[in-house]
């Protein structure tokens, strides 16, 4: 356990392919204190890098992640992980194959054991959302070895150097850390809808029926997006709405899934939620929108629970007041 000044900091170590990504990664999380790239698991004492990359070794690409406890949680910095890899990939991440590539959660032997649990239940979520199970080593910290300097702060020295994780996830690490939990927390097809950009089935969804007065608010954010004053009947099977609350709410892109067929697609400014997308053929008296969206990414607030769950201010747009 590191200590620094009267905070105490604490540390883990994670593998999750090329190691110059993951630690570029985890130095966007907010509460996290510092990083070190290095190689664990290793048979060889003091491994190089190449001797690593032949595969002799059996070491693992390893990141050290020192953080404060009081601003992020371990589980949170697990679960930005798993966020961050394919945890289903073994012994590969990206473009890069090999055993020294492949992912794993270690704690130190007779410092963190309680860690142990953190990881499994990690997992253990994630196989029940996704249905299948992960392959992340789940294992007690045998070794780690400090790589080469050339290595430490890799991508921050080249930041054109390659990445196996997007640029715009390590950018957006810090804001993805504000909902990871709620995230996680989503049931597979609340999952797949918002952060995968599905669409459930038309009719067969919650709200494409649903006219009582109230407000639908983002499932992950708890934003306010749509009001019930503005939804209408669109016949398309799925929740429609002629205008959003605050346009500030929604952000929109270029999508071209469809081929022949270019669409907006609609986004949670926020918490960057796929909603569903913008048509031009709603009805013309209120203005000519359709907003389609997808109930799963939605959370319907009747009018008359909208104040004791915090949504007060926004009963006159539901009474047409507004």
């Amino acid at each position: 356990m590191a200590e620094q000044g009267a905070k105490q900091l604490e540390s883990f170590y994670l593998a999750g392919g090329c190691f110059w990504g993951m630690e570029r990664y985890f130095q966007g999380v907010s509460g996290v204190r510092s990083t070190r790239v290095g190689y664990a698991q290793s048979q060889v004492e003091h491994p190089s890098y190449e001797q690593v990359c032949s595969g002799r070794t059996d070491a693992v690409e390893a990141v050290e992640v020192v953080y404060d406890p009081q601003m992020v949680s371990l589980r949170t910095l697990v679960l930005l992980f798993l966020d961050a890899i394919n945890p289903y990939s073994l012994d590969r991440q990206g473009n890069d194959q090999g055993r020294q590539y492949r992912s794993g959660l270690y704690w130190e032997p007779g410092y963190r054991p309680d860690q142990e649990p953190v990881f499994r239940r990690a997992l253990k979520d994630l196989a029940k959302r996704d249905g299948k199970e992960p392959v992340v080593e789940v294992e007690e910290l045998k070794n780690f070895y400090q790589a080469e300097e050339s290595h430490q702060d890799y991508l921050r020295k080249h930041p054109s150097g390659y990445c196996h994780i997007p640029a715009e996830k390590i950018a957006g690490v810090a804001a993805r850390q504000r909902f990871i939990e709620q995230i996680w927390a989503l049931d597979p097809l609340q999952y797949q809808v918002t952060q995968e950009a599905a669409t459930e089935r038309p009719f067969e969804n919650a709200y494409d029926a649903n006219f009582r007065p109230g407000i639908y608010v983002d499932r992950v954010s708890g934003q306010p997006l749509f009001s019930s004053a503005d939804k209408f009947d669109a016949g398309c099977g799925w929740p429609s709405f002629s205008r959003p609350i605050d346009p500030k709410a929604l952000s929109e892109r270029k999508d071209f899934k469809l081929f022949g067929r270019p669409r907006v697609e609609v986004r949670t400014a926020v918490s960057d939620s796929h909603l569903g997308h913008v048509f031009t053929d709603g009805p013309k008296e209120r203005g000519g929108l359709r907003y389609c969206m997808n109930s799963a990414a939605l959370r319907f607030i009747p009018r008359e629970d909208m104040a004791a769950q915090g949504y007060g201010d926004y009963l006159p747009l539901v009474d047409g007041q507004a």
